[in-house]
């Protein structure tokens, strides 16, 4: 953007820390949305904006603001035998994430799986079912276990579980927080095959004192130094007894790929996948909180006060993330798709979850959130299984047009209209979601 010669911020930069004067250079609006005003946004979004007038101010239109516009184009995506066209988040470590459009499935196989990594991939075991896992600690009966042995002693059990990273949304706050800026996308809803860790930690028998795991995998740091460790995360003991949390062998009735976590993985469903450890080999409980990689300061917390957006904390006065906010896909249609002249309505459907928690409701608004529709929601496969929802919206004529969609927990918070709760590290971002179309 040029003004008086110079060089200004992108439009997004504008937006995102002065919106109303974003609205005045941009579109010459001040106020609502019409008049010149309107008939600019409407020549730059490509069509007349039938429900201009309610239109927010100071709100960029969705077609400019998610990531990939926001830094001026098509995203780059991921090419990978076996994988769909993930948005590539980071190469080292590799990182990528499913594009909404593409979670359509509900179980999500494993080509729209997205991918998430805090160091290198591990070179694949030899012989996968003599691969161990050992649980020590605070426990009367030190395992050591392969993978043949877990799966022939204990009861093998198959559900579909949510795994989320817990940064996913991290791009909707403002100012960026750290991290790679993931969309909604850095969820999956796959079919996982494994052994409850409650009848594992049955087995070795925890001590009175035991209260928090630690978990601990095969994966190298990236600078290569095999005293460090990429990711060793940890949780509250009644998280790890709770019967959805698995240590899994299969994915989607297959053995675990490799990319993904082979031979053997944690399933922490519901709270942040950073405790989900990759090539898992081994377990210890504590009697204070684990002080891995990625525990204590910023990593995977969050403030229990607000902070000021873009200030520098310790953490001191964080708290571990939990349970994941509650969060609404759209996958019926891709965000910028061009719909036929006379389109009158649209079938939509998509996905919706909330950690340990359930969907109570979806809606959904195409006139800037002035009106809501609710949607049908169906119940989970299993506790912990995302949500599937369906449902219509009516469109008045061709035009530029928004789909936002919301979701509700079982407890009645509903995502916020914004990203709320700032942090340095970028987690529990979950606003409403806008998807922009155009019809004619």
């Amino acid at each position: 953007m040029l003004r008086h010669g110079k060089a200004e911020r992108s439009v997004q930069e504008l937006y995102r820390d002065d919106p109303e004067r974003g609205d005045a250079l941009a579109f010459g609006r001040r106020g609502a949305l019409k008049g010149a005003a309107l008939a600019a946004m409407g020549a730059v979004v490509g069509g007349a904006i039938p429900f201009g007038g309610r239109m927010p101010e100071g709100l960029l239109p969705a077609i400019f603001a998610r990531p990939a516009a926001a830094q001026g184009g098509a995203p780059q995506l991921l090419r990978m035998d076996g994988k769909a066209a993930l948005i590539l988040q980071g190469e080292r470590p590799l990182n990528a994430e499913t594009p909404e459009h593409l979670l359509d499935e509900p179980v999500t196989s494993y080509a729209n799986f997205f991918i998430r990594n805090n160091g290198l991939v591990p070179d694949a075991a030899a012989d996968p079912r003599a691969w161990k896992l050992v649980i020590d600690g605070e426990v009367n009966n030190r395992l050591e276990l392969t993978v043949g042995e877990i799966e022939s002693r204990f009861p093998l059990v198959t559900l579909q579980l949510q795994m989320e990273c817990g940064g996913n949304g991290r791009s909707f706050f403002a100012p960026q927080a750290r991290g790679n800026q993931w969309g909604n996308g850095a969820i999956s809803n796959g079919a996982w095959t494994g052994v409850r860790l409650r009848d594992l930690l049955a087995a070795a028998g925890p001590k009175d004192g035991a209260r928090f795991t630690g978990h601990f995998g095969a994966d190298p740091h990236l600078s290569g130094d095999p005293n460090r460790q990429s990711i060793s995360r940890g949780m509250r003991l009644a998280k790890a007894l709770d019967e959805d949390t698995l240590v899994a062998v299969r994915l989607n009735g297959q053995p675990i790929p490799q990319l993904h976590g082979a031979p053997l993985r944690l399933l922490v469903p519901g709270w942040p996948g950073s405790l989900s450890q990759k090539w898992l080999t081994r377990i210890t409980l504590l009697n204070e909180p684990h002080r891995g990689q990625g525990m204590g300061g910023t990593s995977y917390r969050m403030p229990l006060r607000p902070i000021v957006p873009g200030s520098d904390d310790n953490g001191a006065s964080f708290a571990d993330m939990e349970s994941m906010p509650v969060r609404a896909i759209l996958s019926s249609l891709a965000h910028g798709t061009r719909l036929p002249a006379g389109t009158r309505s649209v079938d939509l459907r998509g996905a919706a979850w909330a950690g340990d928690l359930s969907v109570r409701a979806v809606d959904v608004s195409v006139d800037f959130g002035q009106s809501w529709t609710a949607m049908e929601v169906s119940a989970p496969a299993n506790r912990h299984a995302w949500q599937r929802w369906t449902g219509r919206a009516a469109l008045p004529s061709d035009g530029y047009f928004e789909i936002w969609y919301r979701a509700t927990d079982s407890n009645g918070r509903m995502q916020p209209f914004q990203a709320a709760n700032w942090n340095p590290q970028g987690y529990g971002a979950n606003p409403i979601s806008r998807a922009a179309i155009l019809v004619g």
